[in-house]
């Protein structure tokens, strides 16, 4: 004789709970993520062309971030009342000199190789006298298309503060078609 143990039954509560406690440890989960290790931002304009454009969705991440020359970054900006995603050029201590009638920026001396800008940086937006020393905590940054950005050139922006970086652009999501991660 084949015994076969009884099924329990559940009650659709338990199971109800179950579910609730699974969407609240999800929950939880993903707000610490997107809290602590990862952030969002959205480009606006075109500053940053041909590298982003006006509308992209980016994953920025944050956990132990510490900028370098050369990433790009999304931070708030209060001269401009916005969120801004520009290009790290100059970290704490280094001096920044641009030649606006070749369109050349220096970095400590030397002159960048910048194979991602859309053009030359011919716009002086009178933020500062050239040279220039990034103070400690403090980063200069400049879109890619440096004829369309307003950046550490102008006076409503001039040096992004290290508390004010939002965190380094790693992904882009959105527009679909140009998924995948972004140097």
């Amino acid at each position: 004789m084949n015994k076969t143990k009884p099924v329990k039954k559940t009650n659709f509560l338990d199971e109800f709970l179950d579910w609730l406690k699974s969407l609240a440890i999800t929950f939880i989960f993903v707000v610490l993520i997107f809290t602590f290790v990862c952030r969002t931002a959205v480009v606006s304009g075109d500053s940053m062309s041909n590298t982003l454009h006006d509308k992209d969705f980016l994953i920025l991440w944050s956990l132990f971030y510490q900028p370098k020359n050369g990433d790009i970054i999304s931070a708030n900006c209060e001269g401009l009342n916005e969120v801004i995603v520009k290009r790290v050029i100059a970290c704490e201590g280094q001096t920044v000199d641009i030649d606006f009638s070749t369109g050349s920026v220096y970095v400590d001396g030397v002159l960048l190789d910048e194979p991602y800008i859309k053009n030359l940086t011919i716009n002086d937006e009178f933020g500062f006298d050239y040279p220039i020393t990034v103070p400690e905590g403090k980063y200069f940054v400049m879109g890619d298309n440096r004829q369309g950005s307003r950046d550490s050139r102008h006076p409503a922006v001039k040096f992004v503060d290290r508390e004010d970086i939002l965190g380094k652009v790693v992904l882009r999501v959105f527009p679909f078609e140009k998924f995948g991660t972004v140097e």
